[in-house]
């Protein structure tokens, strides 16, 4: 269960927002460059670091997807008391925002509080009502003057939660991805001997449409493809066994299908055979609802990738805070670069 904590405080709690990735970009280049051949940015941001392969004739590629982005939002509007009204980039749950501090990020970082009307001044029917986004603002606590010094239109916002050890879990914002592209970054590091060329592929704008994924694909035009990605751990009080989709301490989670994919049969079988093999401890996961980068790298090159995906689970999954077992995450490690290192020795053709 020893994992770096400390690196993947630093990856998790840095901003990046969709299509405001620039300094999580700058930190992951600055970490894959002594582990990679060669490093290069795509015109979308992409970040993908090539590490070539041991026994590679055929010039196979291997693509290793880890989003970078975090959801977030944008600001849309300054009132005339300074307070921001905002768009979310990628899906909230309202009601996990309240009373939340996030940062806005303008010619300097401002710290807001997502305000919205308080309890003792609602009518019944607004009480007993989910709440939406457009319910919230941000108050920096300043009047508008003061704002327009340091805000824009258009400026990100992340939410401000530092990263704790919990038990055998670690708590933060921004799980969702960043400790997959921790686990690339890790796996970079011990990745001695890849059977093919591995295409570590950091990609942004994952959540809002796997934007990322989709280009770097087309342009890598893999011939297998793993995603990295979170998954729901639904394990908590009340769920039914049938809902749980992943439980925290139970291993990484080798995904079988999302909403979006239906991952290559063969993909799955090399997986579960490599983590028996290896005696790594996994789960399915058949995820009903939402997608991944799986779904770019599976579909985008030109003849398309037997691809698959190495799933976290995850508990609170788009909500302030998320969080992941370090057994799980070790996992996902192991599994991943035995899955390089051994991806030349599976019958494909069956």
């Amino acid at each position: 269960m020893d994992i770096n904590v400390s690196l993947l405080k630093e990856i998790c709690e840095i901003a990046g927002a969709p299509g405001f990735e620039k300094r999580v970009r700058d930190l992951v280049v600055e970490l894959v460059t002594p582990l990679a051949d060669e490093v290069k940015i795509d015109n979308l941001g992409n970040v993908i670091a090539v590490k070539k392969g041991k026994r590679n004739p055929e010039n196979k590629r291997v693509m290793v997807a880890a989003h970078l982005d975090e959801i977030g939002f944008i600001v849309t509007h300054i009132d005339d008391n300074g307070f921001l009204r905002f768009h979310t980039l990628g899906g909230f749950d309202p009601k996990t925002l309240t009373a939340q501090r996030v940062i806005v990020h303008g010619k300097k970082d401002l710290i807001g509080v997502m305000g919205s009307k308080p309890i003792h001044v609602m009518s019944t029917e607004e009480r007993n009502k989910l709440p939406k986004t457009t319910d919230f603002f941000i108050d920096l606590g300043m009047p508008k003057s003061e704002v327009e010094k340091y805000i824009s239109i258009g400026d990100p916002v992340t939410r401000d939660r530092e990263l704790i050890e919990m038990g055998d879990c670690v708590n933060c914002k921004s799980i969702d991805n960043r400790v997959a592209v921790f686990i690339l970054i890790e796996t970079l590091k011990k990745l001695e001997n890849p059977a093919y060329d591995v295409y570590a592929t950091f990609t942004v704008q994952e959540e809002v449409g796997l934007r990322g994924a989709n280009v770097a694909a087309h342009g890598i035009n893999p011939d297998f493809g793993i995603a990295l990605d979170t998954t729901i751990a639904f394990d908590v009080p009340g769920a039914q066994a049938h809902e749980k989709v992943t439980e925290l301490g139970k291993g990484t989670a080798i995904k079988i299908m999302d909403a979006m994919t239906i991952c290559d049969y063969r993909m799955v079988g090399f997986m579960k055979q490599t983590a028996a093999k290896e005696k790594i401890t996994w789960q399915p996961e058949i995820l009903t609802a939402g997608g991944t980068d799986t779904a770019g790298v599976q579909r985008m090159g030109k003849q398309g990738a037997i691809a698959g995906a190495i799933s976290i689970p995850t508990r609170h999954l788009h909500q302030v805070i998320e969080m992941a077992h370090k057994q799980d995450i070790a996992d996902s490690i192991a599994l991943l670069k035995a899955c390089l290192e051994q991806v030349d020795q599976y019958d494909w053709k069956h």
